[in-house]
């Protein structure tokens, strides 16, 4: 466990799911600072080593958000956030915390279908973008993009949060 990450992981998550639930972004002035600062307390703990750990996280984080976002279903805010968390806490913490995010999210958006009443339509959509990846590829569907004014938007900076601040307690 990282413990000299713990308090300014947790700070960082608790602001960018406060302004993530309020107004759907996650602010680059709270992640930016957060990931250069993670690299340099990571090198002044640990070397050379420590920086090789924040950059293996920052990729981690970076690519598997980013394939997500690239496909349009999540904001870049969640993928610089993940990032960032990658430079604190490096890619064996943040693999875990990517997990648990993962179900994390999946009981929020089943929650939030439900409180909506939209359950129905969360399961056409899934079964909609699952089929039709063969026929996509890897190309967004564009009714499900988070540009389409339509398309119900649920914050995930609190899913990323949940699992990160699990992974201090698990790893």
């Amino acid at each position: 466990m990282h413990s000299f990450a713990w308090w300014p992981t947790v700070i960082v998550v608790g602001i960018a799911t406060i302004t993530d639930l309020r107004s759907r972004r996650i602010p680059n002035w709270l992640v930016l600072p957060f990931l250069v600062l993670g690299i340099g307390v990571s090198g002044f703990l640990q070397g050379w080593h420590g920086v090789a750990q924040s950059f293996e996280g920052i990729l981690l984080g970076g690519f598997l958000m980013g394939a997500i976002a690239a496909l349009g279903g999540m904001g870049m805010g969640d993928v610089k956030l993940c990032a960032a968390v990658g430079a604190w806490i490096g890619p064996s913490q943040l693999l875990v915390a990517l997990v648990v995010m993962a179900l994390a999210g999946g009981v929020m958006a089943l929650c939030w279908a439900v409180a909506g009443g939209f359950l129905g339509e969360l399961f056409s959509n899934t079964g909609g973008l699952l089929a039709g990846f063969t026929r996509r590829g890897l190309r967004p569907d564009p009714e499900l993009v988070l540009e389409n004014p339509r398309t119900r938007k649920m914050p995930y900076a609190p899913a990323i949060a949940i699992g990160v601040l699990v992974s201090f307690f698990s790893h």
